[in-house]
């Protein structure tokens, strides 16, 4: 699955200890990220994953854009709520773009949990059946 990670600036460090606790269950997908919070999750996991811009420089609307292709299969999101965000209007269509084509998004650590425990369960085989849906 094809899982990108994203965390607003007061929330870099709550990401990395999520991708510290779930390296063993992140490590066997495909991992994106936006620009610093990819680089600082590689520091210290050693996780491999593939680095976007960073959110303000176009990093949401390239992961949106992945969304819109039904190329992302999860996520993982740690907003910042009580911080104006200077590109607001990307962070919003990215959120829309995950309702619109039902793409599993937490945005904060208790939905995050919530999402890895489901796919280390299976639970969201469903997405592997759409990909599999597209090439017929």
């Amino acid at each position: 699955m094809k899982i990108a990670l994203i965390a607003h600036d007061k929330k870099k460090n709550d990401i990395i200890q999520f991708a510290q606790a779930y390296k063993y269950s992140l490590e066997k997908h495909e991992l994106y990220a936006t620009g610093t919070t990819g680089m600082k999750i590689s520091e210290h996991t050693g996780l491999s994953l593939h680095r976007f811009q960073s959110g303000p420089l176009g990093g949401d609307q390239q992961i949106g854009s992945m969304v819109a292709e039904n190329n992302m299969d999860m996520i993982i999101f740690f907003r910042d709520p009580l911080t104006a965000q200077p590109h607001e209007p990307d962070i919003t269509a990215l959120l829309r773009l995950c309702d619109v084509y039902n793409i599993p998004l937490a945005t904060n650590m208790g939905t995050a949990e919530v999402l890895i425990h489901a796919l280390e369960r299976g639970d969201l085989k469903w997405r592997e059946i759409i990909h599999d849906n597209e090439g017929k």
